[in-house]
Formats: C-alpha cells, structure tokens, sequence
C-alpha cells in the first residue's frame, strides 16, 4: 500500500506540473551573494542568468546574457550583451546591471565566499550594451568565475527596495523566478519570458517547491512516501532501501566536491593548541586510513585523492604532495616526540553525514587523540570555522565547479577567515599562482604550494564525492560532473 501511494503520490505532482525537492543544508538567505552553501549555488543557477553559461557535458563556456565578449588587454574582458535580455520584473539587463553586480560582489560585507571575486577590480560601463570588467592582476580562470560564480543582479530593483527585502522578494533573469524563500522552503514559478534561444532551454516542468529540512532521514522519508520528487547527497547505505520502492530510480556522479580534514597549524582555536606542532599534524595523517573512511564513496565511484584538490583541475598536481603511508606505530611515536606520549583530548566541528566525523574519531583514538565530535548545521559549522575557534574541522568543498585550483588553494590559504595556516610563503606561493598566464610557470607554483601544504600537514583531503540522486520515475533528470542540477532541463515522462 505504502508502494501505490508513493507512486500515486508522485504522478498527481506530474499532473500538477510541480517538481517537489526536499533538501538538506537551508539557505537561509536567497540572494545567491549571500550563502555558501552548494545548495545556494544550484537555486542560483535555476533563478539568474550570468554573462556566460559553461556547458555541463563538455565544459565549452557560451554566450548567455553576453552574446559575446574579447580580452581588450591582459587585464579587462569586454562584454556585448544581448538586446533582448529581460529580468523577471520586465527590467532590461543592461550594463549598468553588470557594473552594480561587481560592485556588490567586492563591496557588500555579507558577500559569503569573498575569495571568488578577490580577482575583480571593478567594471565600467561603455554603454547601455557593453561593459567592461577589470581584473585585478593577470587571472587566466576568469572567464570559468564569470560562467559559474557571477550572477547579474537587477541594479534598479535591489538598490529601491534594499538588499534585505530583495533577500525574500528576489529578482533574476534565470528560467525560473522565486516566489517565495524561507527557511522553511522554497517556491519557483518558470518565468514566462524566458528566451527560447537561451543555450539553458526554456524550462519544460512548470513549478519547483523546494522543502528545507534539517536531518538526512527526514529527507529521505519525504521521498519514499512520495512527499518528494527528488532528492540528493544522501548516504550510500540508503541505496537499498530507495531501490526497493518500484517507483523511484537513482543516478550517481563523482563530482569536483572533496571531503577534507582541516588541521588548526597556527593556533586560532586556543592558545597552546598541539595542533600547532607539525609531528601531530603529521601523526594525524598517519593514523587515518582513508580508503577504508571512504569504502562506502569508493564503491559508488569515488575516490582517495593524492593532492588538495580534484584531480582534473588545472595545477592539481597529484605528484607533489607527500603519500602518507597509515603507519599508527609511526603515528604514536611522532606524538611522544611532540612531547604526547599520552595522546590529548581536541574538538571535531563537523557538518557532513555524522559517521564520517565518528569514523574519523575512531581514527585518531587509536592512536590516544580523543576528539569530541561537534555536529552543526552547515551555515553554523562554516561560523565556527570561520571564527577560528575549530582545532579540527571535517568539511567538504566543491570549488564552486570551477576547473582550476584558483577556486580551491586561496580559500584555505589565502591568509583570509578559513585559513588555519597562516604561511606567508604559503599565500605568496598561491597569489603567484593564480597571477601569470604562463602555465608552466602556474603549475610551478601551485606544485611547490601542494608540496608544502602536504610536508607540513596542514590539509588532508579524504575523499571526492560521489553525488548520489533519488528521484521519481515519472522525471526525466540527468546529473552532470560539476555538482550543479540543472532542474531547468528535467523534464516529466
């Protein structure tokens, strides 16, 4: 009985031509400036346009609000944008939008990843259909930052009703348009006006009701008794039991999205930190089996990556950083020579599914390191790592999609609020990275700032993440390598 309602469930929402979400991790705030959270970036990309869109199947960047653009010299690209490009309240895009959009992106303190936009200089207007964007210094990724990170706010409307009022009555010039934000949920109506000549396509399915829930079994009760249409990151172990329901399917994709293990090596959590001492840092790298941590990813696609970042973006060199045989002897001996024979209690500030952070645990107790598992809401988790008050911070991070180690080494150690390293030479090595047109001369940088970040053990990535995806059979939905669900090309069967 359970089985029929489920699928009856799921074909009434056909017929009422809404796809129904349930999610994990809220947005709390819609304005897709103002969250960094992966899921603020999927409900970005269905409600605003940018000036480019890359394709998810061969990554080919396309005109979208620009219907084209060059580089005038080494720092400045120039945009013509489309004539006929509207935002939702009839407004049209123009490139005074853009200029206001950069302007927000490098000025509003509430911009929640300032290091996506630490690239820009500015933007100026030319007229009403070209714009100019400055760079701040030579930044061969632009052009990926501007597809995936940039949306193209509505200057009129946010500066007349205010960023907070825009936050619950946003406006973008996307297929969808939100009518309605809460913590609670989420409404998206297809905007009428959308063009068909738009490389995202008009969208097929009518209606999008997004629930934010805040546990992984509530999420996934909404799908098996067809509450939801679709869900999404949830355990593998889960797979069997949404396989067993005749009505609903599944799909997996490894995406660019890494699991990691962040280590406070310069001592913002408390004074004294052991932490602090590179042979514990190194004795916690060589206590954790990460293959048998990630057997569970692993067996979906995933993988134990050999340097900090995902191993398809540019300078992502897999032979720079250290391999660390898992060695709890070697581990344990390190810690004596720390002066911890005994071990040490510390603190794990997590966010991701709760047994990664007690498989993590289990880990370093054998070795005497007792940790206290703090379990948060994501949005609260990135506070206290953002604080500088985590010893220990188990994370995961998807570089935004960005295919390039730009969107992934400055975060961490760019000297900023999430880096816990704090090296000058570090941060030198990274900016001189991201700073020359010369590949060659990129991938020496970003080499030396993998080997060094390895060597002192300041980063330790688990794992890549399999993507895993529910949903009901009635939906046509095809999951793509960047993490980026693309609800605006699903269609119903």
């Amino acid at each position: 009985m359970l089985l029929a309602l489920s699928a009856q469930a799921a074909w009434a929402q056909k017929s009422a031509d809404t796809l129904r979400i349930t999610w994990r991790d809220r947005i709390n705030d819609a304005d897709p400036y103002h969250n960094p959270a992966r899921n603020g970036l999927v409900l970005a990309h269905q409600a605003w346009d940018g000036l480019i869109w890359r394709d998810p199947d061969t990554f080919t960047l396309k005109p979208l609000l620009a219907s084209s653009w060059k580089y005038i010299d080494d720092t400045t690209l120039e945009f013509e944008l489309r004539p006929d490009a509207v935002f939702q309240n009839g407004d049209r895009v123009t490139a005074a939008d853009v200029v206001y959009t950069v302007g927000v992106a490098l000025n509003d303190p509430a911009v929640a990843v300032p290091s996506n936009f630490a690239w820009l200089a500015g933007a100026d207007a030319i007229d009403a259909t070209h714009v100019r964007i400055h760079l701040k210094r030579v930044f061969p990724a632009a052009l990926e930052y501007i597809a995936l990170v940039l949306p193209i706010l509505p200057a009129d409307y946010r500066t007349r009703v205010g960023p907070a009022e825009f936050s619950r009555h946003p406006i973008g010039s996307g297929p969808y348009r939100i009518t309605e934000a809460t913590q609670d949920r989420i409404l998206l109506d297809r905007f009428a006006d959308y063009p068909a000549t738009s490389p995202k396509g008009r969208p097929a399915i009518a209606h999008i009701a997004i629930r934010q829930v805040a546990d992984a079994e509530t999420e996934l009760q909404d799908l098996l008794t067809g509450a939801a249409d679709w869900i999404w990151s949830y355990s593998p172990e889960k797979s069997e039991e949404i396989n067993a329901d005749p009505a609903l399917q599944e799909a997996h994709a490894e995406s660019m999205r890494i699991g990691y293990l962040q280590l406070d090596a310069a001592g913002r959590s408390a004074p004294g930190n052991p932490l602090t001492n590179v042979l514990v840092r190194q004795a916690i790298f060589a206590t954790i089996d990460r293959n048998i941590l990630s057997r569970g990813l692993l067996a979906l696609g995933g993988r134990v990556p050999d340097a900090p970042c995902f191993p398809t973006q540019f300078g992502c060199d897999q032979t720079a950083f250290p391999r660390f045989v898992v060695d709890r002897a070697h581990a344990k001996a390190l810690l004596a020579q720390a002066g911890y024979p005994d071990g040490f209690s510390t603190e794990i500030v997590s966010y991701v599914l709760p047994q990664y952070a007690e498989a993590v645990a289990s880990e370093l107790d054998a070795i005497g390191i007792h940790a206290k598992i703090t379990q948060l809401p994501l949005v609260e988790a990135i506070a206290r790592a953002s604080d500088g008050t985590a010893p220990l911070f188990l994370g995961s991070w998807g570089s935004y999609s960005i295919n390039d180690v730009s969107a992934i080494l400055p975060y961490f150690f760019d000297g900023g609020d999430n880096d816990y390293a704090r090296d000058p030479n570090l941060q030198a090595l990274i900016e001189q990275g991201g700073g020359t047109t010369s590949p060659d001369q990129r991938r020496q940088y970003y080499r030396a700032a993998i080997k060094q970040i390895g060597e002192q053990a300041l980063w330790l990535p688990l794992h890549t993440y399999v993507a895993n995806y529910a949903f009901s059979r009635t939906l046509n939905f095809k999951p793509s390598a960047d993490e980026l669900p693309r609800f605006y090309q699903a269609s119903w069967k």
